[in-house]
């Protein structure tokens, strides 16, 4: 039995240590001179692998895709994904936020024995293999150094991620190839990506790439009739454009949906956090002499650098005087945000292949034998964890899938006397 993956990210990989397990002989392609780039471009900062909460829990993550993803994180969730990893001689550890990371702190050795696993068990690798979609036979075809090549397939996965950070692989240019085959697919959409805002030449200067830290974000999910009011604790980043980081990111997909839905979407950032509103108004409000507004706020509340920029750049000189206003804004400072930034440089993307295109198995219902797993079906995460999670677990999901359908096809073979 002969199974093909398309994508060498950790989701194809996955698939391959499924199927290769199951005694299958398999051929990973992929674009990229080597395997799974934008798997180690997310452990330049620390592997975040997983998240040590209650699975519930986590599976709410996955906001409206959780109902079909369940299965695939209930097989392999994040104990699994630590005991998989410490197979491979990696040690895990939980951190102070609930995220789970390797010992070394990098997906290098992570990958490079995972590697040396997946070749022990007879996966064989060919980089620099284009996919374009299938031949009038049914053959994958792909653009290889050596020009156009043909492959057949008993069963095929396909994982070849959205469409961020395409210099990494993740381009989404099998969209076409699955729609003419007649696969629907949601429109790729940027997910934990920044936004765009419009701050002015004065702000931007002073304050790009400040880290605007120990702050709260506020924002709404949902239509604007019931909403439902979200905060989280964290920071965020002020960028020449607008706001990015892992605050924004975690509220990135209701804002998101907002701006396409209503054309505008504000959210909102309480400057002191851990200081009652009354306290705030309180220091406010206290007669400060003969000192400036800026040196009072420094020494009373500890405002100062960006976070007093952000003041001055959204309130009027008069609201900045006027104490009751200036106390609201500390608390609750609205960001009106213009749209989000270009998906390319997003974290990850929404959109893709859905439930309804596929069956329980991952298997696409207008192509049998063929599977998809990983960030090109149409779920999306918040970061910490959960995005890894999500593609090793669909990963395995599909290669066993693929498992189940080529023993199907085994046992349809007609038997010779």
């Amino acid at each position: 039995m002969q199974a093909v993956v398309v994508g060498a990210g950790p989701a194809g990989l996955m698939a391959a240590e499924v199927l290769a397990g199951a005694g299958v002989q398999v051929h990973v392609f992929d674009a990229m001179p080597s395997v799974g780039r934008k798997f180690l471009l997310a452990g330049k900062g620390g592997l975040n692998l997983t998240h040590a909460e209650p699975e519930d829990l986590l599976h709410t993550r996955y906001r409206e895709a959780q109902p079909w993803l369940v299965p695939a994180l209930t097989a392999f969730g994040p104990a699994a994904l630590r005991a998989w990893a410490q197979e491979l001689g990696i040690t895990t550890f939980v951190g102070t936020s609930g995220r789970v990371f390797p010992q070394e702190m990098k997906a290098a050795p992570l990958l490079r024995a995972w590697l040396q696993r997946l070749r022990r068990q007879g996966v064989r690798f060919h980089m620099r293999h284009r996919w374009t979609g299938w031949g009038p036979e049914g053959d994958l075809h792909f653009t290889a150094p050596e020009g156009l090549r043909a492959v057949p397939a008993q069963a095929t996965v396909l994982a070849l991620g959205g469409a961020s950070w395409s210099r990494l692989g993740s381009d989404g240019a099998w969209v076409p190839w699955l729609q003419a085959r007649g696969v629907e697919v949601a429109a790729l959409q940027p997910a934990n990506c920044g936004f765009d805002v419009g701050w002015s030449e004065h702000f931007r200067a002073r304050h790009e790439g400040a880290p605007l830290k120990s702050v709260a974000l506020e924002w709404e999910e949902g239509p604007a009739q019931g909403a439902m009011r979200r905060r989280q604790l964290g920071e965020f980043i002020v960028t020449a454009t607008g706001v990015e980081g892992s605050l924004v990111y975690a509220a990135s997909a209701a804002l998101r949906d907002r701006l396409r839905r209503e054309g505008s979407a504000t959210c909102w950032v309480d400057l002191l956090p851990a200081r009652t509103a009354e306290a705030v108004l309180a220091e406010v409000t206290r007669g400060r002499g003969t000192r400036s507004l800026s040196t009072h706020l420094k020494s009373r509340l500890g405002l100062d650098g960006v976070k007093m920029g952000l003041l001055h750049e959204r309130l009027t000189r008069q609201e900045m005087q006027d104490g009751p206003t200036l106390a609201r804004a500390i608390k609750h400072l609205p960001i009106a945000l213009r749209a989000p930034r270009p998906i390319d440089e997003a974290i990850s993307s929404a959109g893709g292949v859905g439930a309804h295109a596929v069956d329980e198995h991952l298997m696409l219902q207008r192509l049998p034998g063929v599977f998809c797993a990983g960030e090109m079906l149409d779920w999306e995460a918040p970061t910490g964890g959960y995005l890894l999670t999500g593609c090793f677990a669909t990963g395995r999901w599909a290669g066993a899938g693929a498992v189940q359908w080529l023993n199907s096809l085994a046992s349809d073979a007609p038997r010779t006397v």
